[in-house]
């Protein structure tokens, strides 16, 4: 489904924004990482074709392991795929690295990823990619660019309630 906003037009002249309805979309799952003197941040993102599970969350954090160096203190919302699927227990128990902390049950404003999304549903607003492999270059297009500025990310940090400064 198109992501529609509110835009400008002349006056009478109402747009019209054709789509074909469909059912196929792209998970995304995705981490930003903070470094331990606050003067950096990442993006690390994965797409998949398929609604994500319990094995997709152990893939991703097998991949952050390999990324980052240290200690990972990994925030994250209470998401089922998270915690419930055993995968991902056993994979968090066997990598002391990570430390879990969850975020409260219906605090989404305290998630920094949730502005990612944000900033990302903007830039995909009022498109109608015809297919999936344009979506996923638009997404693509707009990760990279919010990936490539620490301005945007830090943004998405400040944006939370979280007390970061």
């Amino acid at each position: 489904m198109p992501n529609l906003i509110r835009t400008r037009a002349p006056r009478g002249e109402t747009p019209v924004h054709y789509h074909s309805l469909q059912r196929d979309k792209i998970s995304t799952i995705g981490a930003l990482s903070v470094s331990p003197k606050r003067k950096h941040l990442a993006l690390y993102l994965q797409f998949h074709r398929w609604n994500l599970n319990g094995l997709d969350v152990k893939a991703f954090l097998g991949e952050l392991l390999q990324h980052l160096r240290g200690e990972i203190i990994l925030l994250w919302d209470r998401s089922p795929i998270h915690m419930k699927r055993k995968e991902v227990s056993e994979f968090l128990r066997q990598h002391p690295r990570i430390q879990v902390e969850e975020f409260p049950a219906y605090a989404p404003e305290l998630n920094p990823a949730e502005y990612i999304w944000n900033q990302t549903d903007r830039a995909l607003s009022n498109t109608a990619p015809q297919d999936l492999e344009e979506l996923q270059a638009l997404l693509s297009g707009s990760v990279a660019k919010m990936g490539n500025s620490q301005k945007l990310l830090w943004s998405c940090i400040y944006a939370s309630d979280l007390p970061w400064r």
